[in-house]
This record gives structure tokens, sequence and C-alpha cells, in this order.
């Protein structure tokens, strides 16, 4: 056998342009509310809003799909965000002291939000703690520990030579008060002169200063330490918010007070009021400030109090609140502030209340919603719903919703969103721990909420039994007077609720979802409230003869009356595994009416027609009740030894080998096959490579995937229903199923018996599976193809894949026989943990496609593998190795998109698509003097994207004719192989029945596999490495990954064929 094989095809350069046509990795979008927001700001000229993060990060929003976002160089928090109105731009302020200038500019012919200068202020004593922006926008007052105040030129980022002097203010202070007055606490502008602003210190010193003159006019003192300070309208009055919870109205023109300061909570302590408006109306003024509760009996609520005359509302959230706004008429010619909007933003979650109807409800979030109101542990994404469906699921939500949502417009319209309509519907459904489903539009950008399906009405749960239900009623008249606002609710009255795994059918509006104890409900739309009993069904996974006891949870009771079932998803049945162990894996069959679920101790086939159980099976075993689970082998073959030699022999030569080269570090940007390859080599020893536990390894008798094909499982002559059923140790289950003709459906049940059965040898978890036809294309699913949305598959030369957490493997059907291989772990050390199957359309051509394995591993890479020859064709890294809760999450979507907690309250959008890609595509129009100073970074107004597009247009050909002819050299050297679909081949004969009890072992060749090594051609090392550089040079050839040969080298496996004569006919146990 020769050492190495040369490759074929002499088309390199052409298949690279084909697969940049087909394959690209973007992270397009965050959806969700951003992690941990430290500030808020709004422009109320451009209505757009901006929150900072934790994390550094800046997102701006406006009308639903204009969105921006910008990330801090470091890991500084963001302190403070301010906008510039009318300009697009915003200051942030981080907590390290330094202020940066971000612009929404035109780059690479579209719109993006970029940091163009920053300032720093070192020294304790300038650690700025408030801010305020001038009236024309061109200064920014920054408060700082020591006392004084500097002004910052905006347009250069520099810092003014007028300051503001602690000394110089308190020169007119009465004798009695002349004490270091604190930090700036506060700083207000007059609503009316631009001259004059108003600022406070902490130990309750105020002054109004006028920075004409640079000198104090009116000075006022308070007894209490200072919050914050807010101008009333007319700019005759303003009002200080204090520590003890009280607020004091002064008149400007006079040192003392108008009134005694007022404790709307009191007489107790209180906690401080930390930010008051005050806003006027044609009726009653309105008066909005944050804190103030009571320390002893409320002192850890987080309310925003709304007092409007006799109306009287404490908005109460279940996080802390970081800052609010308002809405208002800010045309200085008016006479009334006329507020309309108030905005919250909290630790969690965001909520904007109606101010001009009553009752003050709360709008419907377009974008920004707390898709962690409950926690997520399951996700699944729907593609292409109907437009009756979808329609049904609007109406659902709106009926939900009811009176508890403003029918007003969105009050955010800032921006113009330039993407074009969605073509199709998606949905997204989040699985919950409180039970319950939410379902959202990922069509677009916005990942819009729809509506929230709920399942704990159908259980009896801790809380009902310890009698919590309903017990916020008596709260009603409770003083102050709380109104719980907003979604996020980080507690479960069960956390046997959960949902695990979700199933939908969107052609027959039929979902199935499955729980943390078992539970299995079997839901489809009503348009119509019912109330009704749901019928309930147990099925037993392990029977007493298996000599297994539970020790977790119970099982959640049932409720035994009649439910009242909502408009929307609305349970039929119910199923109850036993032991109630959580659903590991779920599969829904809508044409044959069928479901199938497993857990870590077995699987049961549900007939959803005649509602019955068709049987289970218990795939325990000896170890699994003691709890071990079969090592990963850790044999090296000969190839992979005689490689690490060459590589070890190559290091010697080398100059300076005697310091071994550390290996760059692992990132989230985009890296190639060839890079991640080499990377991964630098990192273990010659003689090692890394490798990570198996997932759940005492848990070998869980199911981990469940699948139905109507394919070829006994003979290649018919082909009949079929469910695969794939464990952890590496086992599959093939049932054939006797489906009777839809039009008997009513009359005759289902029945299932065992055909074959699979043991790998490696033993490694099954990740996923499918059957795929002599073209190449998973088989669709029968409904597709009766409602013309897939086309029927070829029954001809059908070949199953079969991908586990260290390899994938494609049998022939019906004879099992292995054909082809693709090591993961074997080579770097990697476990599959997301599989999807993907049909790839090319961004230019519309006829031509490929059809690929997507997978994910636990070191966070995205790679996609031809079918059937199993050749990878790309690698990006994605995810960092230590997001496990990000790699644990994703999910593919039919359209080569996927999904994945960026944090607990924030999806990830990406793509590994060319061709389809959703992110924002949107622009802010802007006056054309909005922007005097700098102008080279000024969009236009009108017609931005055309000005930018021919601007590179102009400035690109000589670049990119210069890039082809480096690709074409690059190609040219490396000449991958082409691919291309396999030739035509005659039906596989039927093979020879095997009836044996025994395993039937098919032997090919393994590297797995002890046996004799192939002797070595005596050579000298020196003469071996030279060789080995000669045959590099002329012919090619790879030392990395697998070579043509050894793609079909096959594991020695076991394959098992029951025979029609064995009893092997699925049952209860």
């Amino acid at each position: 056998m020769p050492l190495f094989k040369k490759k074929h095809g002499a088309t390199g350069v052409e298949r690279q342009r084909q697969q940049k046509e087909l394959f690209a990795f973007n992270k397009t979008v965050e959806h969700g509310f951003p992690h941990k927001p430290t500030a808020l700001a709004y422009d109320h000229v451009l209505k757009l809003i901006a929150i900072g993060t934790e994390s550094g990060v800046i997102k701006i929003y406006g009308t639903p799909g204009v969105e921006f976002l910008g990330v801090h160089d470091g890991d500084s928090p963001v302190w403070q965000l301010f906008f510039l109105p009318n300009q697009g731009r915003v200051i942030s302020l981080l907590q390290d002291n330094s202020l940066h200038l971000w612009e929404i500019n035109i780059v690479d012919g579209s719109y993006c939000l970029e940091e163009v200068k920053s300032y720093a202020l070192e020294g304790r004593l300038k650690k700025i703690s408030v801010c305020c922006l001038s009236a024309d926008s061109k200064l920014l007052y920054l408060g700082t520990e020591g006392g004084n105040i500097y002004l910052l030129d905006v347009d250069k980022m520099e810092l003014s030579e007028n300051i503001i002097y602690q000394d110089v203010v308190m020169q007119n202070v009465p004798d009695d008060y002349k004490v270091n007055p604190g930090p700036v606490e506060s700083i207000a502008m007059h609503p009316g002169n631009p001259d004059k602003l108003l600022i406070g210190y902490n130990r309750g010193l105020i002054v109004i200063w006028d920075s004409n003159d640079f000198h104090a006019e009116h000075t006022f003192v308070s007894s209490q330490e200072l919050q914050n300070l807010c101008w009333h309208r007319d700019g005759t009055q303003f009002t200080s918010a204090h520590n003890d919870g009280s607020y004091t109205v002064w008149k400007a023109d006079e040192t003392s007070p108008e009134k005694e300061p007022i404790i709307p909570y009191g007489p107790f302590p209180c906690k401080p009021i930390t930010k008051l408006l005050s806003l006027t109306t044609k009726s009653e003024p309105f008066l909005i400030f944050n804190g103030g509760m009571p320390r002893a009996s409320y002192g850890d609520r987080h309310g925003v109090t709304i007092i409007q005359g006799k109306t009287h509302t404490v908005l109460d959230f279940t996080s802390k609140v970081i800052d609010f706004f308002v809405m208002s008429n800010m045309d200085p010619k008016q006479e009334y502030d006329d507020p309309h909007t108030l905005v919250v933003l909290a630790e969690e979650e965001i909520v904007f209340i109606d101010l001009l109807t009553e009752g003050w409800p709360s709008f419907t979030l377009p974008y920004l919603s707390a898709l962690h109101s409950s926690a997520i542990i399951s996700s699944h994404h729907v593609s292409n719903v109907t437009e009756e469906l979808w329609d049904k699921l609007i109406a659902a939500g709106e009926a939900q919703s009811g009176s508890t949502a403003t029918q007003r417009d969105w009050p955010l319209n800032g921006g113009r969103n330039l993407a074009e309509p969605p073509m199709h519907h998606d949905l997204l459904l989040t699985g919950h721990e409180d039970g319950t489903i939410r379902f959202w539009d990922a069509s677009t950008i916005s990942l819009k909420f729809l509506y929230k399906l709920d399942t704990s009405n159908l259980f009896l749960t801790d809380a009902d039994a310890n009698g919590q239900a309903g017990g916020a009623d008596g709260e009603e008249d409770e003083w102050p007077p709380f109104r719980k606002v907003g979604t996020f609710d980080p507690f479960s009255d069960d956390p046997r609720l959960g949902i695990q795994k979700i199933a939908m059918c969107p052609l027959t509006g039929t979902l199935v979802a499955a729980g943390s104890a078992g539970q299995v409900m079997y839901m489809k739309m009503g348009t119509d409230e019912v109330e009704r009993k749901v019928e309930h069904f147990q099925t037993k996974i392990v029977g007493e003869q298996d000599k297994f006891v539970w020790r977790g949870h119970e099982a959640l009771p049932i409720k035994e009356d009649s439910v009242k079932l909502p408009v929307g998803f609305q349970a039929e049945f119910t199923i109850q595994c036993e032991p109630p162990a959580a659903i590991t894996s779920l599969s829904l069959q809508s044409t044959w009416g069928l479901t199938a679920v497993g857990t870590s101790h077995g699987f049961a086939l549900f007939d959803n027609v005649h509602r019955a159980i068709i049987g289970a099976r218990c795939t325990l075993n000896p170890n699994d009740l003691s709890a071990t689970g079969e090592n990963l082998s850790r044999k090296k073959s000969f190839k992979k030894s005689l490689r690490a030699s060459i590589r070890r022999l190559r290091r010697r030569r080398a100059p300076g080998a005697e310091k071994p080269k550390t290996s760059p570090r692992r990132g989230e940007a985009n890296a190639s096959p060839d890079h991640r390859e080499a990377s991964g080599d630098a990192d273990m020893a010659p003689m090692e490579r890394r490798i990570e536990a198996r997932t759940e390894e005492s848990k070998t008798s869980m199911v981990r995937f469940l699948y139905f094909a109507n394919t070829f499982v006994r003979d290649s002559h018919t082909a009949t229903p079929s469910l695969w059923v794939g464990t952890n140790m590496g086992a599959i289950l093939i049932y054939t199923l006797n489906v009777p003709e839809e039009s008997k459906r009513g009359e005759l049940s289902v029945s299932a018996e065992i055909a074959k059965e699979i043991r790998l040898k490696h033993g490694a978890p099954v990740v996923s599976l499918v059957v795929v036809d002599h073209d190449t294309y998973p088989l669709p699913d029968p409904i597709e193809v009766q409602n013309e949305r897939a086309k029927p598959p070829n029954m001809t030369g059908h070949s199953v894949i079969i991908c586990t957490e260290e390899q994938f493997k494609v049998f022939a059907l019906p004879s099992l026989k292995p054909t082809r291989k693709a090591k993961l772990t074997a080579h770097d050390g990697s476990k599959v943990r997301k599989v999807a199957f993907i049909n790839f359309r090319s961004r230019s051509n519309e006829t031509y496609s490929e059809n690929c394995i997507t997978c994910l591993t636990n070191l966070g890479e995205l790679s996609i593998y031809s079918i059937p020859r199993l050749k990878k064709q790309g690698g990006y890294d994605a995810l960092h190795e230590a997001n496990k809760n990000g790699i644990q999450s994703l999910i593919f979507t039919s359209r080569g998109e996927g999904f994945y907690l960026l944090s607990p309250s924030e999806f990830e959008r990406f793509s590994l698509s060319a061709r389809n890609i959703t992110e924002p595509m949107c622009m802010v129009d802007l006056p054309d003097d909005s922007r005097l100073p700098d102008g080279d970074n000024q969009p236009a107004a009108e017609g931005g994207e055309e000005v930018a597009a021919a601007a590179t247009a102009e400035a690109e050909p000589a670049a990119e004719e210069q890039q082809e002819v480096v690709e074409e050299i690059a190609a040219a050297a490396e000449a991958p192989e082409e691919e291309s679909a396999p030739p035509p081949a005659a039906p596989e004969p039927e093979p020879a029945p095997v009836v044996e009890d025994t395993p039937v072992p098919i032997q090919m060749d393994d590297d797995d596999d002890d046996g004799p090594p192939m002797p070595m051609p005596e050579q000298t090392p020196e003469e071996l490495v030279s060789e080995v550089d000669r045959l590099l040079a002329e012919s090619g050839i790879s030392m990395e990954g697998e070579t043509e040969d050894s793609m079909h080298e096959i594991t020695l496996d076991e394959v098992k064929d029951y025979g029609k004569d064995d009893s092997a006919i699925l049952a209860e146990p």
C-alpha cells in the first residue's frame, strides 16, 4: 500500500470560488435584552435610545429594524451615556473615567456605530461623578469627586480652560455653611436660559451658577444629603431629591424652600430618591421618581412612582431600576411638557408606559424583550410557517395581552429600516423553567414576542399544594399602591415544569412539549376558548423486572377536573413516562400520527390518532445501574504514529527547535480550517491528543436521538416506515412500523417490531442521524411532500449517516454495510455537540445547491462536511470553548442560520450560508448642518447608500483583481479535491437474511484495530524526511487529517439483523 496518495481534481480555484458562493460565517445580530445594562440615553429629536452595558457594549435602537452596535476596547463598564441631539452622536463615560465619542457613520457602504475620539481624566479628585450636556450640545459639564466642574469641548474632545472651582462657588455661601460640600452630585441646565445651570453637592449645597459671568447667583442649603435636581418647565422653580426619601420644592429667587420637605412614604425611614422629574400638563402635573420606599417593610422592592393629582401608582419591578426618562414635548416655545411615555430601564428588562391612556398601560415591545423572563431551558426553530397558523398565533397573542397593553403606536420611530419585508414566516420557540413556551417572530432582526403558552395549568404544582396560588390578590389595597409591571419573573412554582424538548408541525398546527419530570403534552391550535378534561396516559419505560429503583423527584400530578384552555395551543392529552426522568429526545411524525419520546432509561412510542401507547423499551444495562460507562480508547494507529514521528524529526531539524513554540490564543474570530489544524497541533505534544470526557458518560442508556424515516430496512425493494433510536452507548435500534393506509388509519392501529441493531465499536453517544437518497438529499417529511413544500425523494440507493460525538459514518441500506467515515476526536480531540443537515444554496446561482452536515464541537468550532463523502468544507471559531451554555443552547435552522445564548437574556444569531443572512440594514437621516466640525465623518442625509457604493466601486477594482490572483496562486498550491455528486449506481442486491441471536460483525480495515504493524522501509530518519519533502513538493500530499484511503477504513461494528420469526415486537415492559 502506498505511503501517501495523491489528491485528485485539478479545479481547486473553481471549487474555492464555489465554496465562497455557498458558505460564509457571519455573526449577524444580537436578539433580546442587553445583559447587565448600566446606562440609558434618549435622543428626543432623532427618536433613538442607547443602552450601555457592564461589558462595555453600546446598543442604539430606533424604529423596529434600526439597530446599531458599538463595543469599547477593554473591559470597563459603561457608566453614563449622552446623546448629542439630532447629530447621530453619543458620548459614553466609562467606569475607568474615560470619555468616548461615537458617531453613526457610513462605513463600507452601510451605516454603523464607530468610535471617533476619546479623552480620559486622571487623578482621584478628577473622578467624574456626574455629567450634563449644555443646551447647544457643544460642552459637557463634568462634575467630579473633588467638587470642581470641568468643561469638555465635545467636538475636539478636549478640556476647556474654564473650570468651575468649588472654592469660587463657596465664596457667596454663608459662613455657617462653609464646610466641604462634597462631590458634585447633580447638574441641571436652566430650561429657558442656557447660561444658567443648577449645581448640587452631596452634602446639601445647591447653587444657581451663571456660566456667562462665572459666579453664583443664588445659594440654597438643604439639611439632607442631595441625590438629584430637576428644573420645572418655567424655570422659576426646581425640586431636589434627598437620601432620606424626601423631596423639596424651591423657588429660584428665594433661599428657603417654598414648602417643607415631603416624604411620600414616611414618616418611617425611607430609602433615597435617586432621580425625580416634575412635568407639567394642561391638567394636573406629573411627579415621577425612583426609590423612596420604606426601608423596613419595602426596602427590597424596586419601584418607580407616578403621581398625577389623586392618581398614585408605584410600578413594581422584579429587578433593580437602573434609570428612566420621559418622552415629552421638548419644544421650548410650548407652555407644557405634556409627557406621553415613561421608559424605565431595569437590570433585567425595559418597560415603556403609556402616560396618555387611562390606567397607564404598558407597550408591547417590538424588540428588547426579556427572553429570560423565566430561565431558558430549550429552544426550537420552525421555518416557513403557514399564513393560516401565523394569523392564529397573532390572534392568540392579542387575546392574551387584552387590556394590559396599550393600543398606541410604538413611540420610538427613529431611523429608517432598509431591509426588504421577509418572504416567509419563521418562529423561534423557547422552553422555560416555569413550564411556559414563548413564540417569537424570527423572520427579522427584531425577534418580536408573539404568544405565550403556559402548560402549568394542566398539573398540580408545589405552589398549589402550599396554597400560594392567587396569594397576591389580597395586596390590592396596600400602601404604597404597587402595580406589577414587566415580564421578568425569575421564580418558578415547580422546577419539574421546565420544558426540555419541543417538536412542532407547522402544517397541521400540532405542538408536542416534553418536561423535566417525564411529562409529554400533545397540543393542537384552537381558535376558541374551551373548558374540558384533558386525557392522561402513563407508560412504564422501566419495568419491575429491570430491578431499578428511582430515587429522583415524583411525577407532576395531573388535574382531574376540567381545565380552562384559552385561545392558542390547547392540550389534547398528556403522557407520563415512568420513572419521571427528564425527557432527553422527542420526535413527532404528523403524517403517520406518531410521537416518540426518549429518557435516560429508554423510549416509548405513542399513537396520536388512537391515543394509545404502542410500546416502550428499557435501555438500561448493569453498567448503568452501577453508574459506570465505557472509557474512551486511547489507542493510536500506525499511521498516526508515523505522522507524529515525522513531525518530531522536522522539529529537530528546524533552527531553534530546542524552544517549543507556544500556540496562538484561541479567540472568537473566524479561522480557516488550516489555521485551526496548525494551532491544534501546536497545543499538543507530538504523541498526544486532547480528549475531553464524554458527555453524560455515566448515563450510557440515555436515548439521545429519535428519527422517523420511510426507507429500506429489510430489503432493497420495499420501503417501509421506520423508527431509529440512537443511545448514549453508540447503539442504534431500528424498528419497522406497520402504519395502516390513510383511509383505514382511524380503524387500525400502528404496530412496531425491531428489525436491526447497530452497535458502534467506539461506543460514542449518537448525536444525530439521517437517511439520504441516491441524490444525497435527506428524506423529506412526507407531509411536506404532500403539501408540495419538498420534492419526492429518490427511492433508490439510500444510505444512513450516523453522527456520533466522535465521528461521522455512512452505511448503505438495507445491508448496513459501512462505506465512509470521518473522524473528529481522533484528530483534534473535539467532540460533536450539535448536528444539522442543511441544504446550502448558491448566492448567485438559483439552481445550484449542496447538502451538507453542519456541526458544532465542544471547542466552539462550527464545521461543514459534504454529503456523502464527508469532506470538510470549512471550519469557523464561533464560540469560546469556555462558553458551555452557548454551546449547549445552539440550534441550527433549515436555511443555514443558527442561534445560541450569548448571555441569559440574549441570543446571538449567526449564518453559515452565503445566501441567507439576517442582519440590520438601516440608516438615520441627519440634517446637513448637524456636524459642522469633522465634516469628513458626516453621513449624507439622502442617498447615502448610493454615494458610498459608488465611491467604493471606484476604489476597489484594482484591489479585487490583485486579490483574485493571490487566491488563484494559493489555491493552485493547495489544490483541494473538488466535491461532486457520486456516480449513479445500481440498486444494492438484497443481502442474505441473518437470524442468529449473536451479533454478526462486519470487518474491514480500521486504524483502531490492533494488528501487526506495516514493515517500514529501511531508511534513516533523515532520508525518510527528505523523501517526504520531495513527495510533498511534487504531488501535493496532505500530512493532516485522513487521506482518501482512510475514508474507507471502517471500525469493527456489530450489526444484528432480527428475522421476522424472532419475537421482537415493541411492547410495554
